[in-house]
């Protein structure tokens, strides 16, 4: 499979297991999973043929490692970044000190005032360190990134979350919790 349509599949997937499963007829049950043959038939009665070879061949090469299928092999998900009504199930976890989270200069002025928020997703997406936040940042153009202070956020009662991939999800990081670069 090249890479092109690795990047295809890939984003089809994303917008369908995290923001638009119905546009194809797709119902995610509670927690974000959908039988795999089910994809497969609503992706292919909409047009876009997927085998059962090229969607594990995404999921296992995804540099975000975005989906999971579970154990049985029968059914796939999101890792997070839904904009629809999913519980994931995840046991809240101890965070490290310090998380990261990459944006860009155009948004400081909100982000100093407010915080972080989720937006449209149910969570704010923290990164474990500098390197994925510069790439995550880096989507939306210059990066800035942005310390969390994790461990302070624990002390004082924050719930943290961490995904398969190990990304870090919280309700909002209020500013008095951030440093900004100088």
């Amino acid at each position: 499979m090249d890479d092109g349509r690795t990047v295809k599949v890939s984003k089809y997937l994303s917008k369908h297991l995290r923001h638009q499963p119905e546009r194809i007829g797709l119902t995610l049950d509670p927690h974000g999973w959908v039988g795999i043959d089910d994809l497969l038939r609503a992706a292919a009665d909409h047009g876009v043929r997927i085998s059962r070879a090229e969607l594990e061949h995404v999921v296992a090469v995804n540099d975000k490692q975005r989906f999971t299928i579970d154990h049985e092999g029968d059914r796939i998900r999101a890792n997070q970044g839904h904009t629809v009504g999913v519980d994931l199930g995840l046991p809240p976890a101890t965070p490290p000190a310090y998380l990261f989270h990459g944006t860009v200069a155009r948004a400081l002025p909100a982000i100093r005032a407010e915080g972080l928020r989720p937006m449209a997703r149910h969570h704010v997406h923290l990164s474990p360190d500098r390197e994925t936040a510069t790439r995550v940042g880096a989507r939306r153009g210059r990066p800035v990134v942005l310390t969390v202070d994790a461990g302070a956020m624990a002390r004082d009662g924050h719930v943290f979350h961490v995904t398969a991939n190990g990304v870090w999800l919280t309700d909002a990081v209020p500013p008095a919790y951030l440093r900004f670069p100088d």
